[in-house]
């Protein structure tokens, strides 16, 4: 068995499990778009997604490679997450938290099933993470790190 067909298989499987739980392009693109509508409105994140996103199209046509990539295995989306938020600045817990807040409002009226938003959550709660701990190593080093779990 190659590495090619194992990893092939692997993708298939992930997808098929996906699909079964009725996440699909069509769901990740309401997803998306209703998402991205509900933080354009928020007064928090809003100000700072118009600043730097400039042409909405494109931008959510890469989110929902992202989300594809993320949920069904498509190996859609190229590009580094962790890099983009860095250069945003000034992005903390509170950031974070408000745009888990408003993923999870977006995935309580459209998830299809409680195990297709589960799915959703516990991806969006590991990129949430991974990339606040990111941003504070970057920004504060290692003793981002040490603040975050006194903070826990």
């Amino acid at each position: 068995m190659t590495e090619a067909s194992y990893a092939e298989r692997a993708r298939a499987r992930k997808t098929a499990e996906a699909n079964a739980l009725g996440i699909n392009d069509a769901l990740i693109s309401d997803l998306v778009e209703g998402f991205y509508g509900a933080v354009r409105r928020d007064e928090l994140l809003g100000p700072i997604f118009e600043k730097h996103v400039v042409d909405w199209t494109p931008h959510l046509s890469r989110m929902k490679d992202f989300w594809a990539s993320v949920t069904l295995e498509s190996g859609r989306f190229r590009g580094n997450p962790m890099l983009k938020h860095m250069a945003v600045g000034g992005l903390d817990d509170m950031h974070f938290d408000r745009w888990l807040i408003l993923w999870n409002q977006t995935l309580d009226r459209i998830a299809p099933n409680d195990l297709a938003g589960q799915k959703f959550r516990e991806a969006a709660d590991r990129i949430a993470a991974s990339l606040l701990t990111g941003i504070k190593v970057q920004r504060d080093g290692l003793n981002g790190i040490s603040n975050m779990k006194e903070n826990q």
